[in-house]
């Protein structure tokens, strides 16, 4: 009977996250159900933690779980088994609701293919996020100027997207991205569509939001671009090969 009492109190305690981290993941899984009793374990029990004002790369080849903890950690999916803390709150139990606002309110996301709507300018493009959780229209406004002041295009505020070059584009996309002053910024191939010279430049630019205090999660196979990052985190068959500085910072 006292066994039996302290695993019930064992299994009715809170889970409690490491602190210092702004995104703590534990024994994540994904597993997708294909039919005809086949399962695909695109995620194979992954833990993961990074700090506030970490600068981390995630990496691997096509088909290795890298989109798929993206996902998890975008709270764009939920995991199958295990837990994920996003500054100390559970999200891995939120339901889509819950999800739907912590996306909103503690990650912005910076897409390769951008994601701007073509007919909105690049105010309003900054704005929809605001939009989305009510902001009053003065503070909105004035908020996405200064966001779009931070990338450097103040001056490009009512140009669509068709007016702008993909380096443009993809500055607005970060403009929306902190907008609502995020706990990270998870940036999914950001130079995928650009040429070397304006990817460089876009890497440039999250250097200097690292700086600035930005934790920063970057999902590439692009070993040059991963190389930007302090920390590089290989992904393979959906489990951690290996974690370590990258070679930019192994040396400091």
């Amino acid at each position: 009977m006292a066994l039996d009492s302290m695993m019930t109190e064992e299994q009715t305690q809170p889970a409690v996250p490491p602190q210092g981290n702004v995104i703590v993941v534990e024994d994540l899984w994904r597993t997708y159900d294909m039919g005809s009793e086949q399962q695909v374990h695109a995620l194979r029990g992954v833990s993961l933690s990074i700090r506030h004002n970490e600068y981390v790369a995630i990496m691997g080849p096509s088909g290795s779980g890298k989109s798929t903890l993206m996902n998890l950690i975008g709270c764009l999916d939920t995991p199958s088994k295990g837990r994920y803390w996003l500054n100390s709150q559970l999200v891995s139990e939120l339901n889509d609701d819950e999800l739907a606002r912590i996306r909103n309110k503690e990650i912005g996301f910076v897409f390769q293919t951008f994601n701007l709507l073509a007919r909105a300018s690049s105010l309003h493009n900054v704005e929809l996020p605001l939009i989305y959780n009510g902001t009053p229209a003065a503070e909105r406004l004035e908020r996405a100027k200064q966001s779009l002041a931070s990338v450097g295009l103040e001056a490009r505020m009512n140009h669509k997207p068709n007016e702008l070059s993909g380096g443009q584009r993809q500055r607005v996309a970060i403009a929306r991205a902190l907008v609502n002053r995020p706990s990270i910024i998870l940036a999914d191939e950001p130079t995928g569509n650009l040429d070397s010279k304006t990817g460089d430049e876009i890497m440039a630019l999250f250097d200097t939001l690292h700086a600035g205090g930005n934790t920063i999660v970057l999902v590439t196979h692009e070993p040059d671009i991963a190389e930007y990052a302090h920390r590089v985190v290989h992904i393979r068959d959906g489990q951690i090969a290996s974690d370590v500085p990258s070679k930019r910072f192994a040396k400091d």
